[in-house]
């Protein structure tokens, strides 16, 4: 038989103590939203590893700015690293559905990169006293800007693949229209025959279409490649230094390949969610 305190540890926050399982890599806070939030379905593997991948060049430049010790940041932007590569996916389990806005997913994120980076420089798994989820991990950063900078890029992720199948489509209904150039048909309005036309013509009809959905898909993604990241909780980039916000995107664009730039109106960017439901309406017109 197992010892119980041997499969547990004890964390703590301003509510009290948990009992956390020694094999799981988050903590109390993500321990409490699962109490809060119940369980619907998870979070796709392409935002879990985009939050790595935004965690992943803050710490890089937190550690090149000075504000993560020789001693701590190697390790963080490690953990950082195995999880962007999907490592640690099974570890952010957090609900898809949750309150906060993405807090309890921001620090399920931290947590695990936190027990993760201590576990790398030898310590148990809880020891917040050396790394923290918070002062060291989170450092510089909001749930409001890592949060939407994380969506932005698992949504272009998907928007990219989706773009290629439109395109695909689109070609096979432009070979098509030729194809059937001098197949005769009906016309129907209000649902009876009315004049002739080819079956073509039907099949350029949808070609265009569809051509207007790929550009709705293209222009989507221009928007959603701006970012809000080091603007902090609602845009000032307080308690980051202004270097950082250049910094950590430049990082970041170096890790995605995804030619993300800085918002030209961080509180703007913060405030708003317009560009989600711009992506919302262009899949559902292309639907």
């Amino acid at each position: 038989m197992s010892d119980h305190k041997n499969d547990y540890r004890i964390e703590r926050d301003i509510l009290g103590e948990k009992e956390i399982p020694n094999s799981a890599y988050w903590g109390i806070h993500t321990a409490r939203a699962l109490d809060n939030f119940p369980y619907y379905c998870s979070i796709p593997s392409s935002l879990k590893r985009a939050f790595f991948a935004v965690k992943w060049a803050c710490a890089q430049a937190n550690y090149d700015l000075g504000f993560l010790e020789p001693s701590l940041g190697p390790a963080i932007i490690k953990a950082c690293e195995e999880g962007y590569e999907g490592k640690w996916d099974d570890s952010i389990v957090i609900p898809f559905f949750q309150g906060g806005a993405g807090t309890s997913l921001n620090m399920n994120v931290n947590e695990v990169i936190t027990n993760r980076a201590l576990e790398i420089s030898g310590y148990e798994k809880g020891r917040y006293d050396i790394i923290h989820p918070l002062d060291h991990v989170n450092r510089s950063q909001s749930t409001n800007d890592t949060f939407p900078t994380a969506l932005k890029m698992a949504l272009i992720r998907m928007l990219e693949f989706l773009e290629k199948e439109v395109v695909l489509l689109r070609d096979e209904l432009l070979k098509k229209e030729k194809e059937f150039s001098a197949i005769l048909k009906i016309g129907r309005t209000e649902l009876q025959d009315a004049v002739p036309i080819t079956l073509g013509m039907e099949f350029s009809a949808w070609a265009e279409a569809i051509g207007r959905d790929r550009q709705r898909l293209e222009k989507t993604q221009e928007h959603l490649r701006e970012i809000n990241l080091g603007g902090t909780a609602v845009g000032t980039g307080l308690n980051a230094h202004p270097d950082f916000s250049m910094k950590a995107i430049g990082f970041l664009n170096q890790i995605s390949k995804l030619s993300l730039i800085k918002a030209n109106n961080m509180f703007e960017n913060t405030q708003n969610c317009d560009v989600f439901a711009n992506a919302s309406g262009a899949l559902k017109i292309l639907a």
